[in-house]
């Protein structure tokens, strides 16, 4: 290998990264070819190949660098010259097959040349056929147009939204029919996404669209008339922006109606009535109005004095200076005050869409859950209370009341609930492949989670914990992050569920004293339990236990090792250096120890002792990232290469110095 200071002159609008320009590999003996080999993947693909040179060495006036590029016999470019100090592509045109699935390709010196052959860097791309029909044209075009009117940056926003189904866009979701069907967009969350300005005209024409998340945002001006025409539409959250004037009545009668579900707190200036300004009151009614208004408050004062003195003589049940939401729930407040009613449930209901609670998915502290299928579609599962539960219904308001209001790819959605006599349930949707503390002990048919699959799962639960940090006004801590806490649907994208012991902080304030320290034992912030304040951080060290449980596949607490806890038990095991000792072996070492690493030092950072050093959710998410980065290179690359001199491709080659298509 020989490398050079210099920078070279790439005129390439790819933008090849410069340290790899300023490097060249050339044969340990000169006179001999460089030769790689590579293996498509999958077997026999067709590939394209990138070749990149440029001469980084000052060449005598005796010397030559000439070499014939050949491709296995079926391609060769003759007599290439590198320039010096600028780049020089050679690309394929269209796609090609080498024999028996593999590829060899020779840089071979030519008798006039008196260095070896070299080559900077190259690329091999294997085409990939997606049987799928492309995502349907409107949704498409509708999409772009919100794309560009938000000016979004998202970096998944690229080609086809909905395919390959393994990389469509953040933050929407589409329906998959058959091959033979373009998908459908079916639901959009642009929330906390620095939206500003209307709300855009295009995204009527998403006509599949089922929800609808644009809530903590800055939107100004009205509610449009529109999204009650979009007859799909069963959920639309527009909560805290900044949206003004009435909401149409069609859109409200809907709402009647319990065809959609509507958020529209946190925008002072938004009104649920047909008129919301003052000034279209007429003059002359404001005589009237005041005697009115005096002469029901009159009655008011004297039907409140007659209450007053009534109560009096009625000895109170509960207990001096305890607050009425600690009592218990043997008597339950009314639901109108903080529930909808739109998304209720009779028992009767439950009962049925349960098959009279036929199938058991598992056992809370809070009571049981059963399997349920609401009119006989749609998955869904059922929380129903224990009547022993004397906190539950507590939690089971609270619950309510966060999943309500937020809205996340990465957080479990709420269908519905019962609150009727004594019987609270809470409807949630359907995760067929359970929880990842399953997965992890092998109890989902046996399989073992490749080391990559983990990483997407912690992907996934991080984005949901970062979105109730800095998605929500105001922030919300869920005081419970644990495995079995996460969930799995059925496209393997992870979930973060149960809410039940959640705390929102209020505006600007970012701690809270909790009177009674809730969570799981090891899974719990040791200074939280120490001081009973609670913040962000809190969740920040249950999220770097897990991270610790997805590194090591090992109990949290294990009276039979050396060390019990499994932060102490990892601390020990990286002092003797070897990543070997902490990762499950289970993997076999399929993995990039680089990505290992990084992932076990970030779950160690979370569990600081001290919550100011431990980072922020958005950074334990770059982290991630940056970890599957790690790995999928090397699935996607190393696993390839049996030398430095070892890749392979197919090809047929033109020359230019930019290439015309990637």
């Amino acid at each position: 290998q020989i490398t050079t200071n210099l920078d070279i002159n790439n005129s390439n609008i790819y933008e090849i990264p410069k340290a790899a320009l300023k490097s060249a590999a050339t044969p340990k003996n000169s006179s001999e070819p460089l030769i790689f080999t590579w293996y498509p993947k999958p077997y026999n693909a067709e590939v394209y190949l990138f070749m990149h040179f440029a001469e980084i060495q000052t060449l005598e006036a005796n010397e030559t660098r000439e070499f014939d590029v050949i491709l296995k016999g079926n391609f060769n470019y003759s007599a290439l010259n590198p320039p010096k100090l600028e780049l020089f592509i050679l690309y394929t045109d269209t796609p090609m097959k080498c024999d028996s699935g593999g590829c060899n390709l020779q840089l071979v010196r030519t008798p006039n040349s008196t260095l070896p052959p070299l080559i900077n860097a190259f690329e091999a791309f294997s085409v990939i056929q997606f049987p799928q029909l492309e995502t349907n044209l409107s949704d498409v075009a509708a999409i772009k147009n919100i794309k560009a009117t938000y000016s979004l940056s998202k970096i998944s926003w690229q080609g086809d939204p909905c395919l390959p189904q393994d990389f469509s866009w953040e933050n929407l979701n589409c329906t998959y029919v058959d091959t033979s069907t373009p998908p459908r967009i079916i639901s959009l969350n642009l929330s906390a996404s620095g939206l500003t300005g209307t709300i855009a005209p295009s995204l009527q024409n998403l006509t599949q669209i089922q929800e609808l998340d644009l809530s903590n945002n800055s939107l100004t001006g009205p509610v449009p008339a529109f999204l009650a025409k979009m007859k799909s539409l069963s959920l639309i959250n527009l909560s805290g922006n900044n949206l003004s004037g009435s909401v149409p009545q069609s859109l409200l009668d809907r709402e009647k109606q319990g065809l959609v579900l509507l958020h529209l707190d946190g925008n002072p200036k938004l009104c649920r009535f047909s008129s919301c300004d003052p000034k279209e009151k007429k003059g002359f009614l404001l005589v009237p109005v005041i005697a009115s208004v005096a002469s029901v408050l009159v009655l008011v004062v004297i039907i409140a004095l007659f209450l007053i003195f009534r109560k009096k003589k009625v000895p109170s049940v509960t207990p001096p200076n305890v607050p009425v939401e600690d009592v218990g729930h043997s008597k339950q407040p009314e639901p109108s005050s903080f529930l909808s009613k739109k998304i209720r449930f009779t028992y009767f209901e439950v009962q049925e869409m349960t098959n009279n609670f036929q199938r058991v998915l598992g056992e809370g502290g809070f009571g049981i859950v059963y399997h349920g299928c609401v009119r006989g579609t749609q998955q869904v599962a059922v929380k129903l209370l224990s009547q022993s539960s004397s906190q539950g219904y507590k939690h089971f308001k609270a619950e309510v009341e966060l999943l309500m209001r937020v809205h996340h790819i990465n957080l479990v959605s709420l269908v519905g609930y019962c609150n009727e006599g004594d019987h609270l349930a809470l409807i949630y949707e359907y995760m067929p492949n359970g929880d990842l503390k399953q997965h992890l002990s092998g109890k989902r048919g046996g399989f073992v989670l490749s080391w990559e699959s983990r990483l997407r799962i912690a992907v996934d639960a991080a984005l949901g914990l970062e979105y109730l940090h800095t998605g929500c006004k105001p922030p919300i801590v869920h005081r419970d992050i644990k495995s079995t806490n996460i969930l799995v649907d059925e496209r393997f994208q992870a979930k973060l569920a149960d809410f039940g012991l959640s705390r929102s902080f209020p505006n600007g304030i970012e701690t809270y004293v909790s009177t009674v320290v809730a969570g799981t034992p090891g899974y719990l912030d040791p200074e939280y339990y120490q001081t009973n304040w609670l913040t962000e951080k809190s969740d920040i060290y249950s999220f770097g236990i897990v991270l610790l449980e997805i590194i090591t596949d090992r109990r949290i607490i294990d009276q039979s090792r050396e060390k019990p806890h499994i932060v102490e038990w990892v601390e020990l095991s990286i002092g003797k250096g070897d990543i070997g000792n902490i990762i499950d072996p289970k993997l076999h070492r399929d993995y990039d120890t680089g990505s290992v690493w990084k992932a076990t030092e970030l779950a160690m950072s979370c569990v600081n002792l001290a919550s100011a050093k431990r980072p922020s959710m958005s950074q334990v998410v770059s982290d991630l990232k940056d970890c599957l980065i790690s790995e999928n290179s090397r699935t996607g690359e190393s696993r390839e290469m049996n030398s430095l001199s070892s890749i392979e491709f197919s090809m047929d080659v033109d020359t230019e110095m930019i290439p015309k298509a990637r």
